[in-house]
């Protein structure tokens, strides 16, 4: 888990940030729009309403030490929940940097779509908002 943050602001300007997720076993992201100021307790609200709820609970977190996970908030989730979270470290091979070359990936997408303007049609016209186009990001991916 880990976020992209060199990212263009969508449509309305709320999100400035991506929270990315990877499924290790399945290989497959989850894509999270968010803003990069957001708080310990909006990223926990986040993967709360958006991805534990709908796959269950993390048996392993691997993350760089960001405060935002590291907070007293996380660790009382680890302690009740039973939950592990590990730290990543540079040429460790349980952490194979799959999260950040998905960001990678993530954020070249971004930008194609934003620097070609390619315009995907909705039933109410025309966007260039990348958030709009995260399902679609991660089936591509």
């Amino acid at each position: 888990m880990d976020w992209a943050t060199a990212l263009p602001p969508s449509g309305d300007r709320v999100y400035n940030a991506c929270l990315v997720i990877v499924d290790r076993y399945r290989k497959t992201p989850i894509f999270l729009p968010c803003n990069k100021d957001d708080t310990t307790m909006d990223t926990a609200l986040l993967l709360w309403s958006r991805v534990i709820s709908h796959t269950g609970l993390f048996k392993n977190i691997i993350i760089d030490r960001d405060p935002k996970i590291t907070s007293a908030l996380w660790t009382n989730h680890h302690r009740v929940f039973g939950t592990k979270l590990s730290f990543s470290t540079a040429y460790h091979p349980q952490t194979d940097g799959l999260a950040e070359r998905m960001i990678q990936a993530l954020e070249d997408m971004i930008w194609r779509v934003c620097a070609y303007g390619l315009e995907f049609k909705y039933s109410n016209g025309f966007t260039h908002d990348w958030c709009t186009l995260i399902p679609s990001l991660e089936l591509a991916y």
